[in-house]
């Protein structure tokens, strides 16, 4: 879920974009906010939506219509499979660029995502709603009923070991934070002093992000939404928003807190903040306070991660991270479905990545137990 600072630039860029779009198009991004889908959702569905009616457009339909938002619903109603597959194909083969000077194709994710959009929308407009007095749908013939997304042809053990090599170990999680506090000024360079003077500023906010990451395992969203006057230092909690708006409070380890109690202690004065200033995590950017962005959180994640380690880690890692240790370390799943925010047990089994050295481990506490080895033993 989006800050509500973002908030407002998501509806805004949603407002830009409906025009471009045909009528029944609009008309489900309304009926998607109707039933309280979140704004990011319903600006990444036009972002998702765009690609292919320009495609359609140009390719299928031979610019047979002045604009996307000319395109009658007729023309999906008899959109052939073969001519869909032929879209996707492309898709999946082109090139994005990701950083400046780099592209490359798609990764599964984002083209299985691109399928379900497309999904979504082709199963309004053939289901029967109240769309017109009868409760008709526009259309009867689903052809993205036939496309399947793309299944992960890996066992769970192998994305484990995948997913492993990006997250930090244990003996990692407090170096990565001594590292920030202690060592990451030295490596900025002498004559960059701009950076100085902003990791200076920033210092004790930055740590607390990151240590918040790692000792809660919020959302990045969840983060920078963050209210100071929701923040339990006696239970050690912080209500926050979670997905489809739902109110929920987040147990936070006491040294975290910690962090949090030495950056309120500066941020009043170094950010020239009023009172009633409501978001914990503040930037200057325009020269006034502003709540922190999900973009920067991901960027200061990214820059102090690739600082540390030599390659850069999304706050999503940070969270996975969390998940891990907390298994680790005792907790049980239905804990951790809570802990997270998950709506499903399904979704927190997918947090269940025991590095490969854990299971190691595992394994040789059961040989030794069969063999009666006992722990002092050793």
């Amino acid at each position: 879920m989006p800050t509500p600072h973002d908030t407002v630039l998501y509806e805004n860029r949603i407002k830009k974009m409906l025009p471009l779009f045909p009528f029944y198009v609009q008309e489900y991004i309304s009926y998607m906010d109707n039933i309280d889908s979140s704004v990011a959702t319903r600006l990444g569905y036009l972002q998702e939506y765009k690609p292919f009616f320009d495609w359609l457009l140009k390719y299928a339909l031979e610019n047979k219509y002045p604009s996307i938002a000319s395109i009658p619903y007729g023309e999906l109603e008899n959109l052939s499979l073969k001519t869909m597959y032929s879209y996707l194909e492309s898709y999946k083969k082109e090139l994005i660029e990701v950083k400046k000077g780099i592209k490359r194709k798609r990764s599964k994710a984002s083209v299985n995502h691109h399928i379900s959009a497309l999904k979504s929308l082709f199963n309004y407009l053939t289901t029967k709603t109240e769309k017109d007095e009868d409760g008709e749908c526009y259309f009867y013939r689903n052809v993205m009923q036939k496309v399947t997304i793309q299944k992960d042809k890996r066992t769970a053990k192998k994305r484990a070991d995948s997913i492993s090599k990006d997250l930090l170990q244990e003996d990692q999680i407090n170096e990565f934070i001594d590292f920030i506090r202690n060592e990451y000024e030295e490596k900025i360079p002498p004559d960059a002093k701009r950076t100085l003077t902003t990791f200076r500023k920033n210092k004790e906010r930055d740590i607390a992000i990151i240590h918040l990451f790692l000792g809660s395992g919020m959302r990045v969203s969840e983060l920078a939404s963050i209210e100071v006057g929701l923040i339990d230092f006696i239970s050690n909690k912080i209500e926050v928003v979670r997905k489809g708006n739902l109110e929920d409070s987040v147990d936070i380890l006491p040294i975290v807190m910690d962090d949090i109690r030495e950056y309120l202690a500066i941020r009043k004065k170094r950010y020239k903040i009023d009172d009633d200033f409501p978001y914990l995590f503040v930037s200057n950017y325009g020269k006034k306070p502003n709540p922190l962005s999900v973009r920067m959180i991901q960027n200061l994640v990214e820059t102090y991660s690739k600082a540390y380690r030599g390659k850069s880690l999304a706050p999503h890692k940070l969270r996975h991270t969390y998940a891990t240790d907390h298994l680790r370390n005792g907790g049980d799943l239905v804990a951790l479905r809570d802990q997270l925010g998950h709506s499903s047990i399904e979704t927190t089994v997918k947090y269940t990545n025991l590095s490969d050295k854990t299971r190691k481990e595992i394994i040789n506490r059961m040989n030794d137990k069969r063999l009666g080895i006992a722990e002092n033993d050793k």
